[in-house]
């Protein structure tokens, strides 16, 4: 497996080692996906067997950079990616008119809210600090959960998941909003940077966090529209190494693995 540095495999896509509007540089049995570390690469290592079975042969390459995955695949540098749930795929798709596609959806990770001296939510202090991702597309879902935890309220002309800080009309504690880079939020929880911190999935996993234990305020896993997808370069969805990754990860192997290795903290597609 291959880990690349940000800046390394941001060079790689800025000089385009192969050629940019297509996949078909690839050799057709080989399936390059690149993902993000936990649960992602360790979901695809377990797949890596069975693909094999197949007759691909699965090239794995890890980066905890949410914007470069994308890029990377609309370019053609990767057959795939794994990393995003969809509502951060579609903004990133219309944002930058990527041409990518969704290919299938794989599995939820609730997003969780996680503190070093909050041990119940209702306990939360008048002018409390949260540490949030500075995604937007992580803002609505953030703010979805602590509306429904009663601490904030939305406007009502918003859409969801589409809100922001700027979008909060009613915060009755007077919360302070700290924004930071998504793959540092594990770190401001260590360093105590908030009373609360608002944890993806997959970096509290990273972490050494298990957002069913751990978690302070969990987010509900029923009518989630934050489902991680597989995405692939548009034209490409129906080419059999992309249906062959897909199917692999909606397994009957695959999913019990998931289960059994992450107890609820990363929950299975329906």
């Amino acid at each position: 497996m291959k880990k690349l540095s940000k800046v390394f495999l941001a060079s790689l896509l800025a000089v385009g080692l192969t050629a940019c509007s297509s996949n078909n540089g690839n050799d057709d049995n080989t399936l390059k996906v690149i993902c993000t570390s936990n649960p992602h690469a360790e979901i695809l290592n377990e797949a890596k067997p069975l693909l094999e079975e197949k007759g691909f042969t699965l090239e794995i390459t890890e980066s905890d950079d949410y914007y470069i995955q994308n890029r990377a695949v609309s370019e053609g540098e990767q057959d795939a990616n794994y990393f995003q749930h969809v509502v951060f795929f579609e903004n990133e798709k219309n944002d930058n008119e990527y041409k990518i596609t969704n290919a299938g959806a794989i599995h939820l990770e609730p997003f969780g809210f996680y503190s070093k001296t909050v041990e119940d939510i209702k306990d939360l202090k008048e002018g409390a600090t949260i540490v949030i991702s500075d995604s937007v597309s992580d803002n609505g879902r953030i703010l979805a959960i602590l509306e429904t935890a009663g601490l904030v309220k939305i406007d009502e002309s918003v859409e969801k998941s589409q809100a922001t800080i700027s979008d909060i009309k009613e915060n009755p504690k007077n919360l302070k909003f700290v924004e930071v880079k998504p793959e540092i939020l594990t770190t401001a929880y260590e360093n105590n940077e908030g009373d609360l911190v608002a944890i993806n999935g997959n970096y509290a996993i990273q972490g050494g966090l298990n957002p069913v234990q751990d978690a302070v305020l969990l987010e509900s896993t029923e009518n989630n529209p934050y489902v991680n997808i597989v995405a692939c370069q548009e034209g490409h969805e129906n080419d059999e190494k992309i249906k062959a990754l897909v199917e692999v990860l909606k397994s009957e192997e695959i999913q019990s693995f998931i289960q059994e290795k992450y107890q609820g903290s990363v929950i299975v597609a329906e």
